[in-house]
């Protein structure tokens, strides 16, 4: 793994991936449509994630792979000989990714992220890239020639406690080091404070501690569906027994009072500071307008 001279790469031990399973498949094309709220198309350069995210949203996708492993323990590895449509692409918004962090730890081995960003690179299209990763660093060489590019790093917590019980991805001292890299290097960045837990993310906390390094912050809230559903809520009982009420309010009786309210708090504090960002709390409506017939 190589990066830009002067930039260290953290890389830490990762036992548990010896356990995952591997398999590359090939695929006729790199590129979907998206019906994401942000994004015109999305990009997935593999299926499946290592992070093993307990509120994983992209779970859902297992049902489209053979896989009978637990969605965070396999990782499809995709192959394409068709190069990305640059006329497909021109002038339109692209996210990297929406099924699988495209810098998740088997990216150092495969590189298909950073093959995927040197047909980018000549592409006049607005491109947005997600991660949890620091191996992101790696690639500073060809985010730097991105003609539109905003980078955002998911960070929901302080407390590294809170995170390890979550998942297994970079430290959050890790991915404010990343953040605070690609500011430093002139790269757009974007601190993705998602999810929100109820009582336990403490967004003005976040900021203050990062807004020297963050241009733009992004809000969604903790939706609760599916398989990992009872998961969560049976976390709460046991690690915060306090909040057991508050969640029952919003994912049992469905109550979105919660969310109302701390929406028109967030916009309040960003408007008071001069904070650029954006509320994705109302996700479904958002989709819903854009699929919406003009």
């Amino acid at each position: 793994m190589q990066a830009e001279k002067g930039i260290r790469l953290y890389v830490p031990r990762r036992d548990y991936l010896m356990n995952m399973v591997e398999k590359e498949v090939v695929v006729k094309d790199l590129v979907t449509k998206s019906n994401l709220p942000a994004s015109d198309y999305v990009i997935n350069p593999y299926v499946g994630c290592p992070h093993g995210c307990r509120y994983c949203y992209a779970c859902f996708m297992k049902r489209f792979t053979n896989h009978s492993e637990a969605w965070g323990s396999f990782i499809d590895i995709k192959r394409c000989d068709k190069p990305i449509s640059k006329k497909k692409l021109q002038g339109k918004s692209v996210f990297l990714s929406s099924v699988t962090d495209c810098y998740n730890p088997f990216e150092e081995k495969y590189e298909n992220t950073r093959k995927i960003l040197k047909q980018l690179i000549s592409i006049d299209c607005e491109l947005n890239i997600s991660t949890k990763s620091q191996l992101i660093l790696r690639d500073i060489d060809l985010l730097k020639q991105c003609k539109n590019l905003k980078v955002s790093v998911s960070v929901n917590t302080l407390d590294e406690q809170f995170k390890s019980d979550m998942d297994r991805a970079s430290s959050i001292g890790k991915r404010l080091e990343t953040i605070e890299t690609l500011h430093e290097n002139g790269i757009y960045t974007v601190l993705f404070m998602s999810p929100i837990f109820p009582g336990i993310t403490d967004y003005k906390e976040i900021i203050v501690k990062t807004h020297r390094f963050v241009d733009e912050y992004w809000f969604e809230n903790l939706n609760l569906r599916g398989s990992y559903k009872q998961d969560i809520l049976s976390y709460i009982k046991n690690a915060y027994p306090q909040l057991v009420e508050l969640y029952d309010e919003i994912y049992v009786k469905g109550n979105m009072g919660f969310w109302n309210n701390l929406s028109v708090e967030i916009e309040e504090y960003c408007a008071e500071h001069s904070i650029k960002h954006i509320n994705y709390f109302y996700h479904k409506e958002l989709v819903e307008a854009k699929l919406k017939p003009k």
